[in-house]
């Protein structure tokens, strides 16, 4: 909707185009994670507290859909808007790394240099979040759910690399 109430289609193509983003990343991700899960990462030691399998998928595409729509409210600003610019190159930063992670850790099949690059991915959420914050409150909030899985997540790929 604009200022008038009316509906804007830009804004609609700008929602669905920053969701489509980060759900290819969370594509790209699979890519190295699914031929790995049933033969390579099936017989690894993991915590009593590893999540089943099925778990993983519908809570990555919940939060690539937050993600999302908290860079949609980003960029809707503008890129005039102070903070936009530097926000949204941070956020690629971290949805890099995201996939990343993937390659890593399932493609390459090494959950120690896996723990290093969800550290770097972490710390890059967390500035994603602050500066997401300071241009819309909404959108630096929608990222917690995100920076919370990805903390349980580093735990458990600790654990996965001592256990291994």
């Amino acid at each position: 909707m604009n200022g008038a109430g009316r509906f804007n289609y830009w804004d609609t193509f700008k929602l669905a185009g920053s969701i489509i983003i980060c759900q290819l990343a969370g594509l790209a991700g699979s890519i190295f994670t699914r031929p790995a899960i049933s033969t390579w990462y099936a017989g690894l030691v993991k915590p009593s507290f590893n999540p089943p399998n099925w778990v993983f998928a519908p809570v990555w595409i919940t939060l690539y859909i937050l993600m999302g729509i908290s860079l949609y409210l980003v960029i809707r600003k503008g890129w005039n808007s102070p903070g936009v610019k530097k926000a949204s190159m941070i956020f690629v930063v971290q949805l890099i790394f995201n996939t990343l992670w993937s390659f890593v850790f399932f493609g390459l099949h090494s959950p120690g240099a896996g723990m290093l690059v969800i550290v770097i991915l972490w710390a890059a959420i967390l500035l994603s979040l602050i500066n997401f914050i300071r241009v819309r409150k909404i959108a630096g909030y929608l990222l917690l759910p995100y920076l919370l899985w990805v903390s349980f997540a580093a735990v458990l790929n600790l654990w996965i690399f001592l256990l291994n």
